[in-house]
């Protein structure tokens, strides 16, 4: 039986849920088509059903472009062996359908995935076809995420680059013992780590960047294990963002018998993610117990009351690094009491919280002007009583 293009839809859309994608750290001033005036322009940022900085919640349409698949991942719902209804788009079938929905103002962008059809290569062809007909025959200059698949051409993830504001590959696992656990047909070095070295080459040129994901819980991985490997792809392979997706079984895949990952773990490694991109923060400054975090404590809580000697930092002297140390001073709140300390020493704590710090996390870990107003003790007595802690970036 013949699939209209809306049933393809809800079969494909369906299949792309796994996939995790966010409009943040992407290049907004790549143009196509050669006019400052191509469709989509009017957006300033990516979209993927998240919040924008300037407060905007914009949609993507995240869609397959085909569920069917020759890979054996044993969590995904779209491995080969599993009994379920497959499908595909063409080309020409889904970049139509999508410039529908834009001109219809149903979404902003596109976040185009797959499944392996045939080979890595035909598949990928196919991808990087149906984006040049959008770009091009459409002349759609906004936001498009496509998904690299692994053991793609180097010419394909060029391309890809051009194409797209952004490309990811699935790291999943952060060594190949895990990977081996996923998949018995990936290798690490090869078809991941290779192609991550490759994007990076493009994708400066290109002004286009590239993010990934992780499958969190199902391959018998550590939180330190993720961390130290999510530090190695920003350092040497210029990832900009790693996403992570708390496992769930999905009946009818090997894995189907292991518990679901606690989104506190999830929510965990995120906020850990946060330290390391935005507050300067290394591997070795968080706390694990046996390779895990704490899962009743904030990271960044979590390393102040391990390193209490740090404590009290001077807020009228202290540099950008060592105010990022203390709990309820991000970056933003940091760089405004730089700003005001150039005028006038702190003196009182409302100074800071005029400037947007949470002075009652900060206040047991600071001085002004070496008065000091709280005890870490008593902060941690008191938060003791509080099962879970909420982190403030």
């Amino acid at each position: 039986m013949t699939l209209s293009s809306f049933e393809k839809l809800v079969i494909l859309g369906e299949g792309a849920k796994y996939d995790v994608c966010a409009s943040t750290s992407v290049n907004h001033k790549k143009v196509f088509s050669g006019s400052k005036l191509g469709l989509g322009t009017t957006s300033s940022c990516g979209v993927c059903h998240s919040f924008t900085p300037d407060g905007r919640c914009i949609s993507l349409l995240k869609v397959l472009m085909t569920n069917v698949c020759q890979k054996d991942c044993c969590y995904c719902p779209n491995r080969r062996q599993r009994d379920v209804k497959r499908t595909s788009f063409t080309a020409n079938e889904l970049a139509s359908l999508f410039i529908e929905f834009y001109r219809r103002n149903y979404v902003e962008g596109l976040f185009l995935s797959s499944g392996v059809k045939n080979t890595t290569f035909q598949t990928m062809d196919e991808m990087l076809q149906c984006i040049e007909i959008i770009r091009y025959k459409h002349n759609f200059n906004g936001y498009i995420h496509l998904k690299i698949l692994p053991g793609a051409k180097e010419e394909q993830i060029e391309a890809a680059c051009t194409l797209a504001n952004r490309v990811s590959i699935n790291c999943e696992a952060p060594q190949q013992k895990h990977l081996n656990k996923l998949s018995k047909t990936k290798n690490f070095n090869k078809d991941i780590l290779n192609t991550f070295k490759t994007i990076d080459k493009y994708q400066g040129t290109n002004k286009c960047n590239q993010s990934t994901q992780f499958i969190v819980g199902a391959s018998g991985e550590t939180d330190k294990d993720i961390l130290s490997r999510v530090d190695s792809l920003y350092n040497n392979f210029g990832v900009k963002r790693a996403y992570f997706s708390a496992f769930t079984p999905v009946m009818g895949t090997p894995l189907e018998s292991l518990s679901s990952t606690p989104l506190l773990r999830e929510n965990r490694l995120y906020q850990s993610d946060f330290l390391i991109r935005l507050y300067n923060f290394k591997v070795h400054d968080l706390t694990f117990i046996n390779g895990n975090l704490q899962d009743n404590m904030d990271p960044k809580l979590a390393f102040a009351l391990n390193n209490l000697a740090l404590y009290p930092i001077e807020v009228n002297t202290a540099n950008f690094d060592k105010l990022l140390k203390v709990p309820g001073i991000g970056p933003v709140s940091a760089k405004r009491i730089i700003k005001l300390r150039r005028t006038t020493k702190i003196l009182d704590p409302n100074q800071l919280k005029a400037i947007r710090v949470v002075v009652k996390r900060a206040l047991p870990f600071i001085s002004l002007n070496g008065k000091v107003f709280d005890s870490i003790e008593k902060f941690y007595k008191n938060q003791n009583k509080v099962k879970q802690l909420s982190f403030d970036f």
